[in-house]
């Protein structure tokens, strides 16, 4: 054995006092019997704690034994040791530079001892970062093998009383809110400066209300309202797609510069170099400059900029919104006030009976001559950083996503349980972060998620009757995602797009957006997401159970839900 030999050769080639080598001898042991000192080429991190308990009681008790022996044969030695001792002396006094070699010895064995020291330091990082991974990997270890739903009937009874009973007057809330935005929007306009202020478009419905799968009260309605500035101006846009230039947390957004109309895209030379005295610009003469900071300021521009501020865009909506609103309040009998105040675009209807409905309505830039949209403010996850600046616009696909669903469900078997299967588990998951805690996994990861399937599935597999064979589907595909940490975006770098959306090229072509890189950087959120989804498997059929039995009758519950506002 190594010990052994390394011992006999100390023991025999090398003169030293016997308290130093005693010193050395334990040292070396200490080194030689450390377990990263001489790893196994093909060791791995154990999978489990139990697994690492029990290898570690294995290599506890080698090592006592080991320690045995080794005292035995250091007792053995002892006489040797005694016995060689004068002759170690007489050979000290023979040997010219013996304090040399001794010190040479020790400062060998410093550096040994230091080395090994870092590398012990290096290995222990190296384990909790791969223990760290084993540790995600054995949350999601306890993989998803399919969850126990209720039969069929159990299931469909869950679905009609709970989630279509609760959801009944949908289509009430959108006629009466709709109605109110075109209203308000029209006094909106008759109350602004033509020649100064923005120009509001009609508002367009789009998110979970208007593609007849939202579950989760209050039934909001999501309303964005395109605008554009005053003439001779425009938008020009600038999306960040390339994958060359742009950082994974830019993808996705995009900047709008305010130009003239008769400008290109580049901007004229003459802005950028002096003509001279003698020379005139053929496209901008004096009384066609461009506006100063001042001005351009007054179109909502970052200061000392070009590029649309979306803070100033809200304010001014905000403005124009309380404006409009104290020129058609009398024709109305409740209240209109502005429901969040970190949503800037959030408003609430406001009934003397005490009920009341909320809306969105927020103002948004249209994308070139595509249905894609720079949005000022949307809802973000708790994952979701705020832009670095108020000129980095979100590009939203809201109205793709609803002409997408829409679409196919044209192709699909009739009473097609797409949307029945996203409306369930959207609901278990909110009735789970309701008892666990929120969590990071958003409506539209789910939505998302259905999407990628209604792709990828056959047409026919979306029957009624395959709905519980879509849900374990959904939950495998989001159980596969969050295990890989990665879920791209549908639209976003999509070349399997229908060509009868009409989907801009230039997205289609980018590269892929993932929808869990945050995942990566966040990891307690992480843990955090995955244990609330295992927990909702696990409790799948309790609150399907549960919810079906306290759940009133569906004509009960319809009966209610049609009471006049």
């Amino acid at each position: 054995m190594f010990t052994r030999v390394l011992t006999l050769a100390i023991v025999e080639g090398i003169a030293m006092p016997a308290g130093i080598f005693r010193v050395c001898l334990v040292v070396i042991t200490a080194i030689v019997n450390h377990p990263l000192l001489f790893p196994k080429e093909n060791a791995t991190v154990p999978e489990y704690a139990e697994d690492i308990i029990q290898k570690m009681k294995a290599h506890e008790e080698n090592l006592r034994l080991e320690q045995l022996r080794l005292e035995q044969e250091i007792a053995g030695q002892e006489a040797v040791l005694k016995a060689l001792e004068k002759a170690m002396e007489t050979e000290e006094q023979n040997v010219k530079e013996p304090l040399p070699w001794d010190l040479w010895s020790a400062m060998s064995m410093v550096i040994f001892l230091l080395i090994e020291l870092w590398r012990q330091d290096y290995q222990d990082g190296n384990w909790q970062e791969s223990a760290c991974e084993e540790d995600d990997m054995a949350i999601l270890g306890k993989a998803f093998k399919g969850v126990a739903l209720p039969d069929k009937a159990a299931l469909a009874n869950f679905y009609e009383r709970c989630i279509v009973g609760a959801t009944g007057d949908m289509a009430r809330k959108r006629e009466l809110v709709e109605g109110f935005a075109d209203d308000l929007l029209e006094a909106l306009r008759s109350v602004c400066n033509r020649d100064a202020d923005m120009e509001v478009e009609e508002c367009i419905g789009v998110g979970s209300m208007y593609e007849n799968w939202r579950v989760h009260k209050p039934l909001v309605c999501d309303l964005i309202v395109p605008f554009r500035p005053p003439e001779p101006y425009c938008f020009r846009s600038q999306t960040w797609c390339s994958r060359e230039s742009v950082r994974p947390d830019k993808q996705g957004y995009g900047t709008i510069k305010v130009c003239r109309a008769d400008e290109d895209a580049a901007g004229c030379i003459c802005g950028r170099t002096k003509l001279g005295e003698d020379m005139l610009c053929l496209l901008h003469s004096q009384t066609n400059q461009t506006r100063p900071s001042g001005e351009m300021e007054d179109l909502l521009c970052f200061k000392n900029t070009q590029y649309l501020d979306a803070d100033q865009v809200m304010k001014w909506f905000q403005i124009a919104i309380t404006k409009s609103w104290n020129k058609i309040s009398h024709k109305y009998e409740f209240d209109l006030t502005f429901n969040l105040l970190d949503s800037p675009g959030a408003l609430k209807i406001k009934f003397r009976s005490g009920k009341s409905i909320a809306f969105n309505l927020t103002p948004v830039v249209q994308c070139e001559d595509s249905d894609a949209y720079f949005i000022s403010h949307f809802p973000r996850s708790s994952l979701t950083a705020d832009p670095a600046s108020s000129t980095d616009w979100f590009v939203t696909f809201a109205v793709y996503e609803r002409r997408f669903i829409h679409s196919i469900s044209k192709k699909l078997p009739a009473n097609a349980c797409h949307l029945s299967c996203l409306q369930i588990v959207s609901f278990l998951h909110g009735k789970q972060c309701s008892l666990t805690g929120p969590s990071s996994l958003t409506s539209y990861h789910l939505k998302t998620v259905m999407m990628h399937l209604l792709q990828t599935q056959p047409y026919q597999d979306w029957a009624s009757e395959n709905l519980e064979a879509r849900l374990q589907d959904m939950l495998k595909f989001l159980e596969k995602s969050l295990q890989e940490k990665k879920l791209c975006h549908f639209f976003i770098g999509n070349r399997k797009v229908p060509e009868v959306l009409n989907f801009p090229v230039v997205f289609q072509k980018a590269e892929p957006l993932n929808l869990f890189r945050p995942f990566v950087l966040h990891r307690d959120a992480y843990r955090k997401t995955v244990d609330t989804f295992h927990e909702m498997l696990r409790n799948t059929s309790a609150l399907i159970n549960e919810y079906t039995v306290h759940i009133p009758s569906v004509g009960h519950t319809n009966m209610l839900h049609k009471e006049p506002l």
